[in-house]
């Protein structure tokens, strides 16, 4: 069975900075993909990036520059670098995953969202003075 485990949500003041790191248990493929997704209250799901086995990033327009994501030496391992963060980034962060590789048609601003099968239960952040 496939697990994902997101955590390093919270409250942060505009122009702060948080890190989500998201652990996958139950997936050994040599290729995969994962990205961080959010959700705003009332809004539809957006993809904020994605990465893949070789590398491969996309971001959201909104984030590039600001946001970086990461995989750790186990490919099971994601991380999410915000900084410089607006009351607009208020919102769920989920990860997800699936095998493969990021996709050329992947685009903002869903980045893919429904090619991926397994999602975790999010982490809050909030962006807020």
């Amino acid at each position: 069975e496939v697990e994902l485990v997101e955590s390093g949500g919270g409250v942060v003041q505009p122009g702060g900075s948080l890190t989500l790191s998201c652990v996958g248990s139950g997936f050994t493929y040599s290729n995969n993909v994962m990205g961080w997704f959010r959700q705003s209250l009332g809004k539809e799901r957006e993809g904020v990036a994605v990465i893949d086995s070789d590398g491969r990033i996309k971001y959201a327009d909104s984030v590039k520059g600001r946001f970086t994501i990461s995989k750790g030496n186990a490919q099971n391992i994601l991380s999410l670098q915000m900084n410089s963060l607006k009351p607009e980034a208020t919102a769920m962060y989920s990860c997800a995953a699936d095998s493969g590789s990021v996709g050329p048609r992947w685009l903002p601003p869903s980045l893919g969202a429904a090619d991926f099968r397994y999602w975790g239960q999010g982490t809050q952040v909030s962006v807020s003075a």
